[in-house]
């Protein structure tokens, strides 16, 4: 039997689908008895999920931070306790933190040069130096400013030095806050070019970034296309030194970004429509905005379709995830004012009860076909004379 250090530990969940693999290699004669418990013997489970423990507690030290900076910022007395301190020019302001932004970065780089394997706290040390450069570019803003309040110029800054330093790095997660800033120059900057007022082109901000988000999805998608043709680019496992191989390699945050913005987007429409103004929405009736909501459910059946025909279990999770929530928004629309709470509620149960024992069946119904199928096709000993 190998030894514990030989072993591969997996978690249970990862470990349980290995073994059923080699299960039904062996059953249809792939690999012999020897072989079989030899990979059996290999694998470990895991008695805690270590990974997935550094995952949560990286976000959880980031969020903290956050709030911590926001407490900062909101506290009266430590606010005036800070400018004391930092009794400096704005410009000079800007100089510090982009040179702290630099040294963080670098000290990142040196972190995940030394230790590839801690992705998880690399990309934290990514994430502090993305709060000191947007620190820098917030008094670049201040030291510049005219009074003109054409701030959104600032974002756009921001989107294109952290994309760039997304590319040059790589980190998937700078490359994500470029794409958030751009959504946040675009939304600006619109505002900004239609006098602040609610409708740009004829479009309100939701519609805006409808278009904002098909755009990143469509990029994203072409881009993972493109990046997984073998004739197009080399291997995806690795990163290429050329421009246009990282920034494919970055295809997959632009189509969640993209999703994310699109099917936001598309949820407020089919409760808001293109109306700006509340006075007005108040006399529209439902149904007057019921082609928001088909466009809506169309744009979610399209993301499951596509998700489905690609295997791409990222679109099918959205569209499924957004269609839900398109035909409970809509039941909550037509139905929360006219029937009794209780009758709703257990409406609510019902239909949540249907659905789980749905997913049961047709969880149960794969697992019986995966067993079928095992024992359904010859093996190869059984060809044999």
């Amino acid at each position: 039997m190998p030894q514990q250090d030989n072993q591969i530990t997996l978690p249970r969940k990862h470990h349980r689908i290995v073994m059923q693999t080699v299960q039904r290699l062996r059953q249809r004669d792939f690999i012999d008895d020897q072989m079989a418990k030899k990979l059996s013997e290999s694998l470990a489970i895991a008695s805690f999920d270590w990974q997935r423990a550094a995952r949560y507690a990286f976000i959880i030290s980031i969020f903290c931070l956050v709030i911590a900076v926001g407490a900062i910022l909101a506290d009266k007395v430590l606010m005036e306790l800070l400018m004391r301190i930092f009794n400096a020019p704005a410009i000079v302001k800007c100089g510090f933190f982009a040179l702290v932004s630099a040294g963080i970065f670098r000290y990142g780089l040196f972190l995940r040069k030394q230790y590839p394997h801690r992705l998880y706290g690399n990309e934290a040390v990514f994430f502090l130096g993305v709060l000191g450069l947007a620190a820098g570019v917030f008094f670049l803003g201040v030291a510049v400013d005219t009074g003109t309040g054409h701030y959104s110029v600032l974002f756009l800054i921001a989107s294109i030095l952290y994309a760039l330093l997304g590319l040059w790095f790589p980190s998937a997660l700078v490359w994500v806050f470029g794409l958030l800033s751009l959504g946040a120059w675009m939304g600006t900057e619109t505002g900004y070019v239609s006098g602040h007022g609610m409708y740009f082109l004829g479009m309100n901000y939701p519609l805006r970034f409808v278009i904002f988000g098909s755009a990143l999805t469509a990029l994203g998608i072409v881009g993972q296309h493109s990046f997984l043709d073998p004739g197009t680019i080399g291997d995806p496992g690795t990163i290429s030194s050329t421009f246009k191989d990282r920034l494919l390699s970055m295809s997959p945050q632009t189509t969640v970004i993209g999703l994310l913005n699109l099917f936001v987007a598309l949820w407020i429409m089919s409760i808001f429509g293109n109306y700006g103004d509340m006075t007005q929405w108040q006399k529209v009736k439902q149904y007057e905005l019921l082609h928001w909501s088909l466009l809506f459910g169309a744009a979610s059946v399209a993301a499951i379709w596509y998700g489905l025909k690609r295997d791409d279990g990222v679109l099918r999770g959205f569209g499924l995830t957004f269609l839900f929530i398109n035909l409970y928004t809509r039941f909550f629309e037509y139905f929360w004012e006219s029937i009794h709470k209780a009758v709703f509620f257990a409406v609510l149960a019902v239909s949540f009860w249907y659905l789980g024992s749905r997913a049961e069946t047709i969880w149960h119904f794969g697992q019986r076909r995966l067993q079928s199928n095992s024992g359904a096709h010859p093996t190869p000993a059984s060809g044999r004379g």
